[in-house]
């Protein structure tokens, strides 16, 4: 008999809690269970915030909505976003009192997005807000957790689909109870790769996002594709749908949960420039294979954004 999708996601959460698949051995030493616990409860189904909260994001996908902007006339935010990140940083305040936070439209709204040592939750409330103004049903909730500037786990819901992405810093990663695993493709005329636009859209901009994609589809990769959810697109790759990704303009919140889920799904993840990750600074590259990220690394030309932190 196939599980339902509540035994699912209590397998996920084992899994990435210590006490399943994912082995570790962290058990009762391990001092953030609690945490990913709560994430996954908020993320999804399992507590009665987080189920409220897939209520507001299915029902909000059927309705007209209040649209505003923020950065540039493609960068939009809606009722929904601000009152699912109220939930969810109010839900986890009261738990983890002594936590930080960083959250999309708190930033926004002019909060410091800085990461220092100390545990830090890192949420995007509604990822792919322009999917969900135009009823697009690529949408999701990612939750990242880092502690002293180390990324610890990542939960990503997507809302449509009712998919739970998960991973934790040593101990697999996971869509609901399926363990994940990248690509191993090395050979760009193998490739799909994935890309976002960013929210910047002035002509030069535009020029050197085209001509990113026309280098690669020029080196034969077998195609480039932008769904309009950049932790989606991550979750993605890191199921072996995609061989790669790449973006300038994304966000530490883009990034956060979605890091931990596709290193550990066995892929990589660094800067633009072929040198390590920086959260804040709003680029990345993606993929399956050391090789493929190195190639599209040497490939793509630079879209400057400022830092994250600098903001």
């Amino acid at each position: 008999m196939k599980p339902s999708r509540e035994q699912e996601t209590a397998a996920a959460a084992v899994a990435i809690s210590g006490g399943g698949g994912g082995g570790g051995g962290r058990g009762e030493e391990d001092p953030w269970r609690e945490c990913v616990e709560m994430a996954v409860q908020l993320a999804l189904q399992a507590g009665q915030v987080s189920h409220l909260l897939r209520q507001i994001i299915r029902k909000a996908l059927t309705e007209e909505k209040q649209v505003s902007t923020k950065t540039s006339p493609a960068d939009l935010v809606t009722e929904t976003d601000h009152l699912v990140e109220n939930l969810i940083v109010s839900a986890l305040k009261e738990k983890f009192p002594s936590h930080r936070f960083i959250a999309e439209e708190a930033t926004a709204a002019g909060s410091k997005c800085i990461l220092n040592d100390s545990p830090t939750w890192i949420i995007d409330p509604v990822d792919g807000t322009c999917n969900f103004v135009h009823r697009f049903p690529t949408v999701a909730v990612s939750i990242g957790f880092a502690v002293n500037q180390e990324l610890e786990f990542g939960v990503i819901y997507h809302c449509t689909e009712e998919r739970l992405y998960t991973g934790r810093r040593g101990q697999g990663a996971y869509c609901n109870d399926k363990r994940l695993q990248v690509s191993k493709v090395t050979d760009i005329s193998k490739a799909l790769i994935l890309t976002e636009i960013g929210s910047k859209r002035d002509p030069d901009t535009l020029k050197i996002f085209l001509s990113n994609m026309e280098r690669l589809l020029r080196a034969q990769a077998h195609g480039v594709r932008v769904i309009g959810s950049a932790t989606l697109a991550l979750c993605l790759l890191a199921s072996g749908a995609a061989d790669a990704y790449y973006q300038f303009g994304l966000h530490c919140w883009d990034l956060a949960a979605a890091t931990v889920i596709i290193r550990e799904a066995g892929g990589v993840v660094m800067d633009t420039s072929g040198g390590p990750l920086d959260l804040m600074s709003c680029r990345v590259i993606a993929a399956g294979t050391q090789e493929m990220a190195t190639f599209i690394a040497q490939e793509i030309q630079t879209i400057h954004y400022r830092r994250d932190d600098e903001n």
